[in-house]
């Protein structure tokens, strides 16, 4: 068979790379020792006995088999490029194979194109180039929630509950939410024009703002347990996802709590960690270091030592100023991966205690591997532990108090997932235990009817009680 230019190149490169890439290397054979067991005696036919599953799967494999699989490739791709009903994109050809072979290692591998790695450093940085607004959608009309400080829309005076109407010309009036979001969004240093409605004002309002970086708000908190809502003793800290912003947004949460009452130490500190989907193991392992004065708070073990590591919280300014202070931490079925992180480490040194339901149990570590022009994969390449050495892989965290919220008709049996373990391929462990039931994810929009934030502060004001609190370190 005669192989085209193309097939011929990417076997010559196959055949170009250091061997050990291609070949699993083998360990070297240690002395024999008294207690180990000697060698088979061949069977009586002269034949060698069948190597085992786990010898096979060990064992490296021939280089020649390995380039058959790569000429078995470029015959399809070619046979693809020649056949197909209508001519091919090639470029997209490559990128999904190299996805299918990325995605068939887990749910969580993956290949990313370079529009979507720059989607991945936008979201994981928490910043980008825009105008500093939060908005939402009111009736088809994009409503200013509030402008942030010393960003280009406040200095500029957009002021909280305008309208925008025209976003440089165009009619926002039947774009999306996210259509609209976008187009506010652009290079730093690029202008736009905003118009907006204002009540009390009749002509529409035109301002030109420039684009500046604008870091995305990662924590948010309020005190509660007052008589009216956002008054009280209890301070919660909702952290909504481990972006770059994710420890300097709970320090400085934690900061203006103090400042705002003279002080005076709040009598409890919520964290509320629900529905967080993880994102950065640095920024998890920064969050967990500001509750703990020292002790692992994470260990990844990987198939290579690069990949094996053991984080240990420090003593600083910071855990010292909130040591006396009890603490609990909400998760359900949504938190995941650096939340999970976090939990785990305040869960095992009893510097916290947990409340809601079962978190989703994705126990691995994906690095970011950049592939210069052409994007970037996302590798798994380690599984953590918490300090003590608890894998949560497909399982799960348990909440030291089990809380379930009151679920509305409308949303029952709609409001639980199974988490990592309902995953297709996931990642088991031998002999782990794995859930099979559902965690809810549900959270009410409002404070008043949020069961377990509820409980939580009731549980710090003294209202309910349990012997899960406050936790106490042994």
């Amino acid at each position: 068979m005669r192989l085209t230019s193309l097939r011929v190149a990417a076997i010559i490169l196959a055949l170009s790379l250091p061997a050990g890439l291609l070949v699993a290397q083998e360990t070297p054979v240690p002395a024999p020792t008294e207690e180990q067991t000697p060698p088979a005696e061949p069977a009586p036919s002269g034949e060698q006995p069948e190597p085992t599953p786990e010898e096979n799967a060990a064992a490296p494999r021939d280089p020649l088999e390995i380039y058959a699989d790569l000429n078995l490739f470029g015959e399809i791709f070619d046979r693809i490029r020649a056949e197909y009903v209508d001519p091919p994109d090639e470029k997209e050809l490559i990128r999904a194979a190299i996805q299918g072979m990325l995605t068939s290692l887990d749910p969580h591998s993956g290949y990313l194109p370079p529009a979507d790695y720059d989607d991945m450093r936008e979201d994981t940085s928490g910043e980008f180039g825009g105008l500093g607004i939060e908005v939402t959608m009111e009736e088809g009309i994009v409503k200013v929630v509030s402008p942030i400080d010393d960003t280009p829309a406040a200095k500029a005076g957009i002021m909280a509950n305008d309208l925008i109407i025209e976003i440089d010309g165009v009619q926002v009036q039947g774009l999306t939410l996210d259509e609209a979001v976008a187009k506010m969004r652009g290079p730093i240093g690029s202008s736009i024009k905003i118009t907006v409605f204002r009540e009390g004002v009749t002509d529409p309002l035109e301002f030109e703002l420039t684009r500046a970086v604008i870091a995305m708000r990662a924590v948010r908190w309020s005190m509660e347990g007052g008589e009216t809502e956002g008054e009280g003793d209890v301070a919660v800290l909702r952290l909504s996802r481990f972006s770059e912003q994710a420890f300097v947004g709970i320090e400085k949460a934690i900061k203006d709590i103090y400042a705002e009452r003279d002080g005076v130490a709040p009598k409890g500190i919520i964290l509320d960690l629900r529905n967080n989907p993880g994102g950065l193991v640095d920024q998890s392992v920064y969050v967990a270091d500001a509750f703990l004065k020292q002790g692992a708070v994470v260990l990844t073990r990987g198939r290579i030592p690069e990949e094996s590591a053991r984080y240990d919280a420090q003593p600083d300014a910071l855990d010292a100023m909130i040591a006396d202070v009890p603490l609990v931490v909400l998760i359900n079925g949504g938190s995941a991966s650096a939340a999970e992180i976090v939990a785990g480490a305040l869960q095992d040194h009893k510097r916290a205690t947990l409340v809601g339901t079962r978190s989703f149990g994705k126990g691995s570590v994906q690095s970011i591997i950049s592939l210069g022009p052409d994007g970037a994969m996302r590798l798994t390449t380690a599984r953590y532990y918490t300090p003590n050495n608890r894998s949560i892989q497909a399982l799960g965290i348990t909440p030291d108090i089990e809380i379930k919220q009151v679920v509305p008709e409308e949303f029952q049996g709609r409001d639980e997932i199974i988490g990592e373990a309902g995953l297709a391929g996931h990642i088991t462990i031998e002999g782990q235990e794995e859930t099979s039931v559902g965690s809810s994810v549900y959270v009410p929009a409002e404070k008043a009817e949020d069961t377990q934030l509820q409980y939580a502060i009731r549980l710090i004001d003294g209202g309910e009680t349990d012997p899960a609190f406050p936790a106490v370190a042994e």
